[in-house]
């Protein structure tokens, strides 16, 4: 959801197109309860835009810090592209700034001192010409959590399978 409360909406494009999801954490969704959910503008070098376009992005390892008022992205993985240019050294997992407004900074400051909540990126995708990445306010699971999901998550599948077979 963005901001604003509405869905964020991610175009039919794929992986190089405009308005199209450039890269997803499915595990971030397993391991947390997802609380809220913002959309932030990142900043990027060139080279590294190009590597989006062609999809070359892995968020698994990946994780947001607050540090001195501002939104740090670490430990995202973006693959240069061979023939990236040669006159800046591409470094695949540096440090990038997220974008976003004071007020969502300051409420994020919030969460994450007081009630011990933690960021997690949960997608990067393209939104007007620019990539954005969606991350959420999560609080962890515990092992019993995971496994209540994967077992609800069974029991959809069995149910849906059944209910096909009796049409």
């Amino acid at each position: 959801m963005d901001n604003r409360g509405q869905p964020l909406e991610w175009g039919m494009a794929g992986k190089g197109e405009p308005g199209g999801r450039i890269a997803e954490n499915r595990r971030a969704r397993h391991d947390y309860f997802i609380e809220e959910r913002l959309e932030a503008g990142v900043s990027l070098q060139g080279w590294e835009v190009k590597s989006l376009r062609a999809g070359r992005l892995q968020l698994a390892e990946a994780y947001v810090l607050l540090k001195d008022g501002e939104a740090w992205l670490f430990g995202a993985h973006v693959s240069p592209l061979v023939a990236a240019s040669t006159q800046t050294r591409a470094d695949p997992t540096r440090s990038r700034k997220l974008l976003l407004h004071r007020r969502q900074i300051d409420s994020l400051v919030g969460a994450v001192e007081r009630k011990g909540r933690t960021i997690v990126p949960l997608a990067m995708y393209w939104k007007a010409g620019r990539a954005k990445l969606e991350i959420g306010l999560a609080r962890g699971k515990k092992e019993h959590d995971k496994r209540a999901d994967t077992r609800e998550r069974d029991w959809q599948r069995e149910r849906a399978r059944v209910m096909k077979s009796r049409r």
